[in-house]
């Protein structure tokens, strides 16, 4: 991936949503969720099934969030993602970041046709830290 696309996605102002957040810690969305959170980023829950994880909030869609998301970062599977593309142009979201294992290949070229930065195959947490 990119170094400089990686590093856009990364800048500490922007806000991040995690799709697929879960409150059970050994989930991978969980971990996302907490990791960013613990870096300092303004971070959303976002998991149509619960309402809340680590005392936070959860919402059931993107368009439920209280301010526009810079960044959407993915931890569902691929169906789900393929799901999202339309919601996330209506939004006007410029930044996706498909978690492994989430990605879709649809969902890439829709976001490319669209406009829309992606990030995929490599995980944030790991990119973080580098």
């Amino acid at each position: 991936m990119n170094t400089s696309l990686i590093n856009d996605f990364l800048r500490k102002e922007h806000i991040f949503a995690v799709v697929g957040v879960s409150r059970n810690p050994a989930k991978y969305g969980h971990q996302v969720y907490k990791d960013l959170k613990e870096a300092g980023y303004v971070v959303y829950a976002v998991n149509p099934n619960i309402n809340e994880v680590l005392g936070d909030r959860c919402y059931h869609s993107l368009s439920e969030l209280p301010e526009k998301t810079d960044v959407v970062d993915t931890v569902v599977p691929p169906k789900v993602t393929e799901k999202m593309v339309e919601e996330c142009k209506e939004l006007r979201i410029e930044r996706v970041w498909m978690q492994p294992g989430s990605e879709s290949g649809h969902a890439i070229n829709f976001y490319t046709r669209n406009d829309i930065k992606v990030v995929h195959d490599v995980c944030v947490m790991v990119k973080r830290r580098e």
